[in-house]
């Protein structure tokens, strides 16, 4: 519980009045695993899927939660789901971290899935932090809580008959609880409140990432269906970390990486109208197609615009931009801010057609 008493500075910290907008969101904090440390900042009440009272936890007492079977084990009780609920205003402690919210844990094939039910506005306060950095300019924080809150919305319309909306990595939107917040990232969520993109009066599937290397991507292109408001546009990223690359990789690690024995080549079979990889060819001991995007996993490469040069020992990629190319970059949101754009038209330049609109308070 070391670790937990050294984040009392960051709680007392982070104490606020909750939002006026009351939507919740779920996040699945640990997935699989088969147990959960949980701890509260104040005294929580610990019940279970009926909502009956098991008990409670006292001020950074922890508790670990196991699986058995097809149960929970608290104490002396064994439920198919545990709720825990700070008390006055209090944060839950979930694995490693400290979370606003409350926690809820189902048991799932003879393991624990740990939920965080938190609200939408605060979730957005960690995520601002953890997906940009704090010290961007306040209209590109801006653009991106308006992002990150659409985003959130349009997963949570469509898992609504799920045990969670979101988790809490790069699959969905990179969450870290109270440690990725900071004063930026709460002035940017809070000066946004409620607003989101829409398209034909519904949220949109407000993709983002990191940089295009000089021009977006047309949806379809990267992912399957088409939708009208992501479309390839000019990025101004030009400068960015993410902009250019170069990876060389020897014959031994592409061997290891792809499961193909003295690659010989590596042609792409086909490119989008940006440059970006569609697929491509292997050829070595046996020939494979492979899709960019599966290249890119298994190279572990920064996006799917490259260029392939043999070496020597090897090939060498030479890239631009970082991330899939789609909707809002963020560093080019960082640039055009700089420049003096608003987030209202950072993001009517990313995400075509759309327009900006509040969500009512509850």
């Amino acid at each position: 519980m070391s670790k937990q008493t050294g984040w009392l500075s960051l709680i007392i910290w982070a104490m606020a009045i909750a939002p006026a907008h009351s939507q919740q969101l779920r996040v699945a904090i640990a997935a699989k695993v088969a147990q959960v440390n949980l701890s509260s900042s104040t005294p929580a009440v610990v019940s279970d899927e009926k909502g009956q009272k098991l008990g409670e936890l006292q001020p950074l007492q922890g508790s670990i939660v196991t699986a058995n079977n097809d149960r929970i084990e608290f104490g002396n009780s064994k439920v198919t789901q545990l709720w825990v609920k700070p008390q006055q205003g209090g944060y839950i402690w979930i694995g490693d971290r400290w979370y606003r919210g409350w926690v809820q844990v189902i048991a799932v094939n003879k393991q624990l899935l740990a939920i965080n039910n938190v609200n939408l506005e605060q979730y957005l306060y960690s995520v601002l932090g953890a997906e940009m950095s704090p010290t961007f300019p306040a209209e590109a924080l801006k653009a991106q809580a308006v992002a990150a809150r659409t985003y959130a919305l349009y997963r949570s319309r469509a898992t609504s008959q799920k045990p969670f909306d979101v988790d809490s990595t790069q699959s969905s939107q990179v969450y870290r609880g109270l440690s990725s917040e900071s004063d930026t990232t709460q002035a940017a969520v809070n000066a946004t409140l409620g607003q989101i993109v829409t398209y034909g009066g519904k949220p949109i599937l407000a993709a983002f990432h990191a940089s295009s290397g000089g021009h977006t991507e047309n949806v379809e292109d990267i992912w399957l269906s088409r939708e009208p408001y992501l479309r390839g546009v000019t990025d101004y990223d030009i400068g960015s970390p993410g902009y250019e690359w170069t990876q060389p990789f020897t014959l031994a690690q592409l061997s290891q990486s792809l499961k193909i024995k003295q690659v010989r080549t590596i042609v792409p079979d086909r490119t989008t109208q940006f440059g970006s990889v569609m697929s491509l060819t292997v050829s070595g001991d046996t020939t494979q197609t492979f899709t960019g995007s599966q290249f890119r996993t298994a190279l572990k490469l920064r996006s799917l615009r490259f260029t392939i040069s043999p070496t020597p020992t090897g090939f060498t990629l030479t890239g631009r931009g970082y991330g899939h190319g789609l909707g809002m970059s963020q560093w080019g949101a960082y640039n055009l801010a700089e420049q003096g754009q608003k987030y209202p038209s950072i993001l009517a330049h990313y995400y075509q057609g759309v327009k900006i609109e509040k969500l009512p308070a509850s």
